[in-house]
């Protein structure tokens, strides 16, 4: 196996390893978000020594589709097949041919699988009967199904109520790398950069490896987000188009849901959706949600204390949202605009807001340094708007970044500030989060423990004001690889 070339992923091999370890038939399914790296990480498990592999090409016909396998078998068998007329030879085909092979696993690679799922293509159909009438019953077998179109992956293979309904063995759900896995990666590409440099890469690209492996260790931070972003025809200039367009069919309908949230970093409930995109109120708009939630892009966050109707959706993809806020408007007007807007008022109010963000994707780093990584816990949002009752004069809004409600009857209420040096704390951002806490209590009602938790780039400046952080979280703890 070649997996000494992965970084990270140490239970996904675990897992791969007990699958080979097996003594009966293996499906096994991989999905995640585009450019995440389960075709790297299979084809480096496996090092490439498959029984066969075939990859769906995007768009492209049935026919077209069927032709390429029949090449790849021609290859596989060093003589010429011919193109199947459908699915269900192809696969019959496959059989054969694997059937013919000596004692050993037989292991088959079906990459982008969503993409050979063409309309009226009878992929699905076909696939089922190849394996509950065959491939199921081979103990020698190791097939991997994997796809980035996650909701298809889910709703065709992992919950499917038909031919295929409980069959996978094995199912990887690959993530983005987290902040650790992301610095260990720059490090064997030979990038030393500070965290904070980090950890700004990260809230730009997140931790996806396709986009990490682009960055050059020649180039500082801002050159390399030049060279990516805002030269023109640079590697990821039209990347957003390829996102969502790869991804989802009637890609239209997820474009206008995406733009919506990234107008509002709070994140919208759904009824505040329906309004903005006037997208009808109801199933079609359900799968949209759902998909995008499948697939990384949507987070949905409980609010506290409230119905799961005013839950929140929120942009939880860290390009789509620097798409939004810095390529979408440029055209190619600056090739050096990262470097030429440092001290850009709309770049400080992005960095606080995504690093809110960031925080949420390390909530298991943040209750470590805690100490309430064994504490049962919910995280949620908060804000409360003002009342528009005349009798209710005295009412004030607030909005906590994060709250950490935990089964020891406290409630760490955290906020988040992307910080390079130690933050500090004045008089008015004193008084403003004395107000947050005095709101939500007396909002909320709630009669639990409230500690207040600053989480920095580098800690607390200790003032007179900053006594009133009871405990805190810094940029260096979100580096805990847990």
């Amino acid at each position: 196996m070649g997996v000494e070339k992965l970084i990270g992923r140490t239970e996904e091999i675990k897992r791969l390893d007990r699958c080979m370890s097996e003594e009966q038939a293996q499906l096994i399914i991989v999905y995640g978000r585009w450019r995440v790296g389960k075709t790297y990480l299979i084809s480096q498990y496996f090092n490439g020594a498959f029984s066969f592999s075939f990859t769906g090409s995007y768009k492209e016909s049935r026919k077209k589709q069927l032709v390429n396998f029949a090449k790849e078998l021609s290859v596989k068998q060093g003589k010429n097949i011919e193109a199947p007329k459908d699915w269900t030879d192809a696969f019959f085909l496959l059989r054969g041919y694997l059937s013919s092979l000596k004692e050993g696993k037989k292991i088959v690679f079906f990459d982008e699988m969503p993409w050979m799922d063409t309309q009226r293509s009878g992929f699905l159909g076909a696939f089922e009967y190849f394996w509950n009438h065959w491939g199921s019953k081979q103990d020698n077998l190791v097939f991997i199904a994997c796809g980035s179109a996650t909701s298809w992956m889910i709703r065709n293979i992992d919950e499917n109520k038909g031919g295929l309904f409980n069959r996978q063995t094995c199912k990887l759900f690959l993530k983005h790398f987290n902040l650790a896995m992301t610095e260990k990666m720059l490090l064997s590409k030979g990038i030393q950069w500070e965290r904070y440099d980090i950890a700004l890469c990260y809230m730009i690209m997140g931790g996806y490896p396709y986009y990490l492996n682009l960055l050059s260790p020649e180039l500082t931070l801002s050159e390399n987000i030049d060279y990516l972003f805002f030269r023109e025809r640079g590697e990821l200039w039209d990347e957003f188009d390829h996102l969502y367009n790869t991804l989802f069919s009637n890609s239209e309908k997820y474009v206008k849901v995406i733009t919506a949230l990234s107008r509002k970093a709070g994140g919208m409930t759904r009824s505040e959706l329906v309004e903005t995109t006037k997208l009808p109120d109801g199933g079609g708009l359900t799968k949209v949600l759902k998909n995008l939630i499948d697939s990384g892009f949507v987070r949905l966050s409980s609010f506290y204390n409230q119905k799961s109707k005013d839950s929140i959706y929120q942009l939880c993809d860290y390009y789509t949202m620097f798409y939004f806020k810095f390529i979408r408007d440029q055209n190619g007007q600056d090739e050096n605009y990262w470097k030429n807007t440092t001290d850009l008022p709309a770049r400080r109010v992005w960095a606080g807001l995504t690093f809110e963000m960031l925080c949420k994707d390390h909530i298991s780093q943040i209750k470590k340094k805690l100490s309430i990584g064994g504490v049962y816990s919910k995280t949620y949002s908060w804000f409360h708007y003002p009342s528009k009752d005349d009798d209710e004069e005295d009412d004030e809004g607030a909005q906590i970044d994060m709250l950490i409600d935990r089964r020891d009857n406290t409630i760490n209420v955290c906020e988040a500030k992307f910080s390079h040096d130690k933050y500090v704390i004045d008089k008015e951002y004193s008084r403003n989060l004395r107000k947050k806490i005095e709101v939500f209590r007396r909002v909320t009602k709630s009669n639990k423990t409230l500690i207040l938790t600053m989480i920095t780039g580098s800690g607390v400046k200790k003032n007179m004001y900053s006594g009133i952080v009871s405990s805190q979280v810094t940029l260096d703890d979100l580096f805990e690889d847990v």
